[in-house]
């Protein structure tokens, strides 16, 4: 007998190897098709089930036969975790020996089954969100690589401005070092003109001298002419023997070691650099694992959270309903009001403002000196390169057959933007293709509600019902948040390192810290503070810093320990 389906086992006993076509689970074998027609008109076969192969390979191929003793399997041994047949005597002593059908019964439908279905949809789904994660690195490398080649171009612009101006002022010092040099001949030119027709004024004078004058005015005439004629002489002797004579070249002479250091130096302005941060890529885990880790040292933190005011400065802006700290330590704001964003320095002073990028709610920073901004309405979210002022892509989320889709409060992770939607609940759009998913499908929220992402969590604010709620990846709601005496119309939402969410109060005018297992709060801001209608705020996990904005005006930045 053979427990290996792919093969015939009524053939294999008679030392033939044949594939098989179908199995009966009751004889555990595999049939060919002749031995299939033997068993069906068998008489101690001829009810016997059979059923054509759709299992995998590997699974036929699972010894359901004792290997040593070649009997069918009818017993289980926890202890060791394996199967065993009756004969097997190295398990006699085990004392956990179960009959095998027992722990089969039922085994398509046992929490073990259904676990493991889980764990291979997880594997899947992590696979997917890694393999995202990389095609988004690929993107960001190629986006970045063209930004590069820009500013290459730029530097090759600034070069070639600055060889413009070096060539403008090189030809500008010819010109006049020839200019003196040409004014220089053209004045011994013009005197040696002068002289020679003074001296041919002399001979046609001298010529009618001979031709017409007496003896005695000859003689006179020649001495007044010797005179004259000496004097012209010594003038060319002494030109002949000055530097009036000497031929005047210009030449360039380049310097090649400077020019060799202006190349270098050129090359080492730019280098080009490779550099990597932890990926904020969270893998999702559908079994509560994460209820065996002890979140003591989370309560803790909430205990002993201690907050330092480090600025307080006024935005001058109206109805704030986005921020976010920029990884450079700058600050941006977005404006609904105004429809504007505006980007503030690290001391609080404005940097600049980008209007006309239509409807501005909340904001998040996706890396790449890039922003995403909701509309608050149904109008595309809108990325915004803050390091050129410029809107880079729209991304929409509304679309003819999958209808209107508001979009207020927005979060960034692994590159997917998770954006309340309202009564559509969350919603998830990916950053590289635009596709889009909802999480869940009973989470309805309000206008205004805004979200925060950690790991496999995300953590949303309904203000209709003062509450905060915490879910997973699918939607499952894990906790609920909602005392009106502690916080009332909670707003902007954020999460720091260890899953404690911030939020904010616009009618409680607090910020409250609640446990990331939704147990325990504790107020860390009030209107004592400054706090009058604080509508968001943001956690940066990479400083543990904490920016809280009022509905107008007022900013404050803390720092956390």
């Amino acid at each position: 007998m053979t427990s290996n389906w792919s093969l015939c086992g009524v053939c294999y006993n008679h030392h033939i190897i044949k594939p098989s076509e179908v199995r009966c689970s009751e004889c555990n074998n595999g049939l060919c098709r002749e031995c299939k027609k033997n068993h069906s008109v068998s008489k101690d076969t001829l009810h016997h089930t059979v059923k054509y192969k759709k299992l995998p390979a590997e699974v036929l191929q699972i010894a359901q036969d004792c290997k040593i003793h070649n009997e069918r399997y009818e017993l289980f041994c926890s202890e060791h975790d394996c199967p065993c047949c009756k004969i097997c005597v190295n398990h006699n002593d085990c004392e956990s020996l179960f009959d095998i059908n027992e722990y089969t019964k039922n085994v398509k439908t046992s929490d073990a089954f259904h676990e493991i279905e889980q764990t291979l949809q997880e594997v899947v789904d992590n696979i997917k969100r890694i393999i995202a994660n990389r095609e988004y690195n690929l993107e960001s490398l190629k986006n970045k690589e063209n930004e590069i080649k820009d500013e290459i171009k730029q530097i090759k612009t600034k070069i070639n401005n600055h060889l413009d101006k070096l060539q403008g002022h090189l030809i500008l010092n010819l010109i006049e070092i020839e200019q003196l040099e040409s004014s220089k001949i053209q004045k011994l030119l013009t005197t040696l003109k002068k002289q020679e027709e003074e001296i041919t004024e002399y001979q046609e004078n001298f010529t009618v001298i001979k031709q017409h004058a007496s003896e005695l005015q000859i003689f006179l005439a020649m001495k007044n002419l010797e005179k004259d004629i000496a004097s012209k002489e010594q003038f060319i002797e002494s030109i002949t023997k000055s530097d009036s004579m000497n031929h005047v070249n210009i030449s360039c002479q380049v310097n090649q070691l400077p020019l060799q250091q202006i190349t270098a130096s050129v090359l080492r302005c730019v280098e080009m650099k490779v550099s990597s941060c932890t990926s904020a890529l969270s893998i999702q885990k559908q079994k509560d694992k994460q209820a065996q880790i002890s979140l003591a040292h989370v309560t803790n933190k909430i205990d002993s959270m201690n907050l330092t005011l480090q600025n307080h400065f006024n935005t001058g802006l109206i109805n704030v309903r986005g921020c976010s700290l920029l990884p450079d330590g700058r600050m941006v704001f977005s404006c609904f009001t105004k429809n504007k964003l505006s980007v503030f320095k690290s001391v609080g002073q404005l940097d600049f403002e980008i209007k006309n990028i239509a409807d501005t709610f909340d904001l998040v920073y996706i890396g790449n000196d890039c922003v995403a901004v909701s509309s608050g309405q149904s109008f595309p979210i809108n990325v915004i390169n803050i390091k050129k002022n410029r809107r880079e892509k729209t991304i929409k989320v509304s679309t003819f057959s999958d209808g209107v889709k508001d979009n207020d409060g927005v979060a960034y992770i692994d590159g997917n933007l998770i954006y309340c939607s309202r009564e559509e609940g969350l919603r998830m759009i990916s950053c590289f293709d635009g596709s889009v998913s909802t999480i869940g499908s009973n989470n309805a929220l309000s206008y205004a509600s805004y979200v925060a992402a950690f790991k496999s969590r995300f953590f949303y604010t309904i203000h209709r019902d003062d509450s905060v709620t915490c879910c997973d990846y699918q939607g499952k709601i894990l906790w609920t948040f909602s005392d009106a005496n502690v916080l009332k119309t909670p707003l902007g939402i954020s999460a720091d390192n260890n899953g404690n969410v911030f939020v904010a109060g616009a009618n409680s005018d607090n910020v409250i810290v609640i446990s990331g297992d939704g147990k325990r709060y504790r107020e860390l801001l009030s209107h004592e503070d400054g706090l009058i209608k604080p509508q968001v705020l943001h956690y940066d996990t990479s400083t543990d810093k904490l920016l809280v904005v009022n509905e107008k005006n007022d900013a404050f930045l803390y720092g956390v320990k």
